[in-house]
């Protein structure tokens, strides 16, 4: 089969993904032996939720405060090249390297806040209140440092919103909350951005950047993978639209679960996507693994990722296939 460019490759997949596969269905998958299935149940009906409940108001486009001094004169050394960038230019340039080319991690509200249209942003509310199963010492108050000192709930931000005019549900995963780790309030936010969308019939946009699940809640943090992809099936069995973009880094539960889920996945460059590190694996196999292995080029060679999409060119792109599958819809 002849390689097609990439913009014939998004179109051949919108037509195509909502055709059913020859493959198991979920309860065929979760079936026992005796018969009976887990308690999952698949329904035709639309989640029992209120969207104005769930909802905040729309937020107000924030208003760029002026920098100090000491901000404007603030150099960003690049790990990939070393050079010395000021920080004022890594900001403008949504902190990729102007000089390599190399992807920095940038927090989760200022990737929305470039992302989406000024003013269409409704966040999905975090009514999920803390809990600490293993009575691990000091989790409620880094939890509590993490919410004041980067302004999220939770690992992950997720709300209704319009990029370029198409209006889908976009979920952010901020690396800068314990690695966005998965515990049990992510797995609640990430199961309720299916559910909104699924109620108010409109795609799924989810960047996922995760040290994986999180150990500070044990086995109820891995639970969390079944319900996310119980999640995304129930979703998917209902014809819903689900975009993945996989960011540094991408590992763990999470990539073992909704983030690799998805009709169309795209990924960061230089992104590292996997279960287990490299070093991990090498140690467990004793054998060297190839250059780049687990990197966001390795992975799309090998069919695993459907496109990398540099920062800068997220936006359109998403927008590009937003407006395939609005036309398709009509």
């Amino acid at each position: 089969m002849p390689v097609l460019p990439h913009k014939v490759l998004m179109e051949t997949k919108m037509g195509l993904f909502k055709k059913k596969k020859d493959k198991m269905t979920f309860d065929e998958i979760i079936a026992k032996e005796d018969g009976s299935v887990l308690p999952y149940e698949k329904s035709d009906e639309e989640p029992d939720i209120n969207i104005e409940e769930v909802l905040e108001a729309p937020a107000k486009p924030a208003k760029k405060k002026p920098l100090t001094e000491s901000e404007k004169n603030e150099k960003f050394t690049c790990t990939g090249c070393q050079a010395e960038i000021p920080l004022i230019e890594m900001r403008r340039n949504l902190y990729v390297c102007p000089q390599c080319g190399k992807h920095h991690k940038v927090s989760a509200r200022r990737r929305m806040r470039y992302l989406v249209d000024p003013g269409t942003f409704r966040r999905i509310k975090n009514s999920i209140p803390f809990v600490n199963p293993l009575d691990y010492p000091d989790y409620e108050e880094k939890i509590a440092g993490l919410k004041e000192k980067t302004g999220l709930e939770e690992g992950v931000l997720s709300g209704v919103a319009e990029i370029e005019g198409y209006k889908a549900v976009v979920a952010v995963m901020g690396s800068e909350f314990l690695m966005g780790s998965m515990g049990i309030a992510v797995g609640e936010m990430i199961t309720r951005t299916f559910e909104v969308a699924d109620k108010m019939k409109l795609p799924v946009i989810i960047f996922a950047a995760s040290g994986g699940a999180r150990m500070q809640e044990g086995i109820l943090s891995l639970m969390q993978m079944a319900k996310t992809s119980a999640a995304v099936e129930r979703f998917s069995s209902h014809g819903g639209l689900y975009i993945s973009i996989l960011t540094h880094p991408t590992t763990g539960g999470v990539s073992a679960s909704f983030a690799t889920l998805a009709d169309i996945t795209l990924a960061e460059p230089g992104a590292l996507i996997g279960f287990a590190g490299p070093r991990v694996i090498e140690q467990t196999i004793g054998q060297k693994l190839p250059e780049g292995f687990q990197r966001a080029e390795y992975l799309e060679k090998h069919g695993y990722v459907d496109e990398i999409v540099g920062r800068n060119d997220m936006r359109s792109e998403l927008a590009h296939i937003l407006r395939l599958h609005e036309k398709r819809r009509k």
